[in-house]
């Protein structure tokens, strides 16, 4: 690596980053509990206790708001609708176990699909236009998603998909083609007669969202997904959860999300931050801005903080600090992908305190050639990316960069970190202002 002598950070700072943290506060709701047995509910395993748990959330709602508790016991449902002041609390020995019938999840509901609006099956737990609103407890979520259910839609045979069996691609081409032809959203009907996943916990245009506490597993698609929201706080989560698209927390066109406390054991990106996609984006025309990740820890697949790939509409002030990530089957730790074809910007990315076991990949990839590469009409824009304090044990690379020529990455400054046993020297193309101060690698 190339050494020089003066580090300097011209940037926001790490202030910014408490000022987020003070701001997001979860939420408080009325001093009121209904507990859904009161409501015909049935904790066996067995029994379907859609009716009970909307009857129980109706019931709250209608009174002001308040908890909507599940005690211990296994509870099938279809997909749970929440509202404004509502708390849906997952109590220690709860679990509640998603019925996994797409014929459940409609009517089709406002939501997006990697970046795209679109009317689609129900994500799990969904809210739209909500204020304080929560998911909590010690509990478990089972989305009943296998290689029986939901996965074989993918198209891979490692989860379940045979010849015969409809796969996404073709419905998410006729998606992207509605987009073209300019249909708004509410006329792209995806569901029933597609086979576009649902996300698990999607929080649609909300205001004060919570989600603490509870274990995430057998999701069809990303667990946790707020879209278009403010002040958001995920924390003592714990996923495990190793399907296809199993991004860990997306954020999509937020402002003020904190993600803390959490542990990452996903089949795809821990956390990736997103911000819409192509023409649709452009649409919206709504950044994400403003994430805090701190405290987690993250051990599969690809990326551990990752920034995209939908980002059309531009991510900015990220701030990721005292966080532990690595093993042999997760590739990137910080990750930025975009392309002429997704365009965007990223700007304002802070890495600080962040211990790396082992990747498969490299520590810091960004690579504008990526996917379709010198194709498209955009030009993604990627500068002021300060990474400090960082060790990371084992790796293919510490560094991949790839610019444009007519776009380069820019402003990176590495400091105060070492990367112990890199298997390749850094791959470096069409980059300005690259500084590394007081940085090792072997």
């Amino acid at each position: 690596m190339m050494q020089l002598d003066e580090w300097q950070d011209d940037g926001p700072g790490w202030h910014r980053a408490d000022a987020i943290v003070r701001r997001v506060q979860a939420p408080a709701f009325p001093d009121r509990e209904v507990l859904v047995e009161d409501h015909g509910a049935v904790a066996d395993g067995a029994t379907d206790c859609s009716a009970a748990i909307a009857g129980a959330i109706d019931a709250v709602r209608r009174a002001g708001g308040g908890r909507v508790v599940l005690g211990a016991g296994t509870y099938l449902t279809g997909p749970i609708r929440l509202f404004s002041n509502i708390d849906l609390h997952v109590a220690a020995g709860a679990t509640v176990r998603f019925i996994p019938e797409p014929e459940r999840y409609l009517p089709p509901v406002l939501t997006r699909w990697q970046g795209v609006e679109m009317m689609g099956y129900a994500p799990l737990i969904n809210a739209h236009d909500a204020e304080n609103v929560a998911v909590t407890g010690a509990g478990i979520l089972d989305g009943g998603a296998d290689t029986e259910h939901w996965w074989p839609w993918c198209g891979m045979e490692e989860f379940g998909w045979r010849p015969g069996i409809p796969a996404q691609g073709d419905d998410w081409e006729h998606l992207v083609e509605q987009v073209r032809q300019g249909v708004p959203p509410k006329q792209r009907i995806m569901a029933p007669a597609s086979n576009l996943r649902p996300n698990f916990i999607e929080f649609y245009r909300c205001e004060q969202v919570w989600v603490q506490g509870v274990r995430i597993v057998g999701s069809p698609m990303w667990e946790i997904h707020p879209v278009l929201c403010t002040g958001v706080l995920v924390e003592d989560v714990q996923i495990d959860s190793h399907g296809p698209n199993n991004d860990g927390v997306d954020p999509e066109s937020c402002t003020d999300v904190v993600i803390r406390n959490c542990r990452f054991d996903v089949g795809d990106d821990a956390v990736a931050i997103k911000a819409g996609r192509e023409d649709d984006a452009e649409r919206v025309d709504e950044p994400c801005r403003n994430v805090v990740i701190e405290d987690c820890a993250m051990t599969m697949k690809y990326g551990a903080f990752t920034i995209g790939s939908e980002l059309t509409s531009g991510v900015r002030d990220v701030y990721v600090r005292n966080c532990t990530i690595g093993g042999p089957n997760l590739w990137y730790g910080l990750y930025i992908k975009t392309n002429a074809a997704r365009g965007g910007y990223v700007e304002n990315v802070y890495v600080d305190n962040v211990a790396v076991t082992e990747l498969r990949r490299e520590f810091l990839s960004c690579n504008f050639l990526r996917g379709e590469g010198l194709e498209g009409p955009r030009t993604p824009t990627v500068r002021h990316v300060r990474i400090s304090n960082v060790r990371v044990g084992r790796a293919r690379r510490a560094l991949h960069l790839a610019g444009y020529a007519h776009s380069p990455i820019a402003d990176v400054h590495i400091c105060d970190s070492t990367f112990e046993s890199m298997a390749e020297p850094d791959s470096i193309e069409n980059v300005v202002g690259l500084m590394l101060t007081n940085t090792h690698s072997a």
